[in-house]
C-alpha cells in the first residue's frame, strides 16, 4: 500500500478521495490543485497549488517527493493534465489510477446534439435557439465571441475572461444545483437552448432534467478521449481498491 499518494485534484471526487486517504494511519496524501478557481474548497490533507511544467516537471515531482501512487482526479476535460500524469507514471514507475466519474446519458425524452468541441457547438447553436444558456466554464469563451446575434447566459465559479460574446449576462455560482432553481432559471431568462460539457455527476446534472422538462435542446460537448493504457475507474472505491485498501 501507498505512504505518499498525490492526487490531482480540483473535483468533488478528489476532495472525498484526499479526505478518506487522510484519514488512513501511514498515508501520507497531497492534493494538487491548479489554481484557476479563485476559492477552491477544504481539501484534507496537504495542497500544493499550480503546475508542474508539464509532464517532465510533474516526473521530476514525483521522484523529489517519493510518491508512491499518483491519481488523477481532475475534471474530464483537463486533457492537457492528464496526458502529462501518464507520461510522467510511465517514466518513473509509479502507479497511476484516472478517477472518472461516468458521462451523463441521453434518456427517450431528451433532445441532446453532441457535438466534439467548443467550435462544433458554436456552430450548430444558431440553429437551435436565440437565448443560450452557457454552462461550459469560464475558459474557451472565445469559441462564442463571433455569435453577435444570439443572448448568452454564462454561469462560472469565477468570472470568465474575454473575448465573450458581444451580449453576454455572467451568473456567478457554484454547484450542486437544485432542480426547481435551474427550472425557474431557465424560465426567467426565457432560455430556449442549453450548452454544456459532458462533465457527468450529479452537482450540475439538474438543469438538463430541467432543459427535458421545458422541452429545450441541449447541445453537449463530448469528453476528450484518454490516453491509451491508462487505469480508468468510475469512483473513490475503485480507486482504494486499485490502490490495495480495504474499506474503511
Amino acid at each position: 500500500m501507498p505512504a505518499h499518494v498525490l492526487i490531482l485534484g480540483g473535483t468533488a471526487e478528489a476532495r472525498r478521495l484526499a479526505a478518506d486517504l487522510a484519514a488512513r494511519p501511514g498515508v501520507r496524501v497531497t492534493t494538487s490543485l491548479a489554481g484557476r478557481v479563485a476559492r477552491p474548497g477544504a481539501v484534507a490533507g496537504g495542497v500544493r497549488i499550480g503546475g508542474f511544467g508539464g509532464a517532465e516537471g510533474l516526473a521530476d515531482w514525483l521522484r523529489r517527493h517519493q510518491v508512491d501512487a499518483l491519481v488523477d482526479a481532475t475534471h474530464p476535460f483537463a486533457e492537457s493534465i492528464t496526458a502529462h500524469a501518464a507520461r510522467a507514471a510511465a517514466a518513473t514507475g509509479v502507479l497511476a489510477v484516472v478517477l472518472r466519474r461516468p458521462g451523463w446519458r441521453a434518456g427517450p425524452d431528451d433532445d441532446w446534439h453532441p457535438v466534439p468541441s467548443l467550435a462544433e457547438a458554436a456552430e450548430v447553436l444558431p440553429g437551435l435557439g436565440r437565448r443560450v444558456f452557457l454552462t461550459t466554464g469560464r475558459l474557451g469563451l472565445a469559441a462564442f465571441a463571433h455569435l453577435t446575434d444570439l443572448h448568452f447566459l454564462v454561469r462560472s465559479v469565477d468570472p470568465p475572461e474575454p473575448p465573450l460574446p458581444p451580449d453576454t449576462e455572467v451568473v456567478l455560482a457554484r454547484g450542486p444545483f437544485a432542480l426547481a432553481d435551474e427550472t425557474e432559471l431557465l424560465r426567467a431568462h426565457r432560455i430556449d437552448v442549453l450548452v454544456t460539457k459532458d462533465s457527468g455527476g450529479e452537482a450540475t446534472a439538474a438543469k438538463l432534467t430541467a432543459a427535458r422538462d421545458l422541452g429545450l435542446p441541449v447541445v453537449v460537448v463530448r469528453r476528450p478521449g484518454l490516453p491509451a493504457g491508462v487505469t480508468v475507474v468510475p469512483d473513490a472505491a475503485g480507486v482504494l481498491e486499485k490502490l490495495g485498501f480495504g474499506p474503511g
